[in-house]
């Protein structure tokens, strides 16, 4: 499975769940893809969710992807500020499904 394919499946559920969600794309520019951002946005997470006081941060990867810095200082910063985070992969799906469903 590949990581858009596994953001898509989250996203999905999510929303059957009730979850609020935001994804951030990439574009395809004239200098190759590109996500439009600015200040400290570089590594920001995937996926942000909310489903009432509840919040959801997370990163999405293949079964061998690496998080880079950047990304583990967002998820950092998140974490310190009491959200919920994830590195998901395809392999957790189970443990996906019993996070967004509980």
């Amino acid at each position: 499975m590949t990581e858009n394919d596994l953001l898509l499946q989250i996203i999905d559920l999510a929303h059957i769940y009730g979850w609020q969600v935001v994804h951030f794309r990439p574009a395809l520019t004239s200098k190759g893809w590109r996500t439009p951002v600015q200040a400290d946005g570089k590594g920001f997470p995937d996926l942000i969710m909310l489903n009432g006081k509840e919040m959801i941060v997370a990163e999405v990867k293949s079964d061998k992807g690496k998080v880079s810095l950047e990304q583990d200082t967002w998820l950092d910063a998140f974490r310190e500020v009491g959200a919920e985070t994830f590195v998901w992969r395809p392999k957790d799906w189970e443990a996906i499904q019993e996070r967004l469903t509980k």
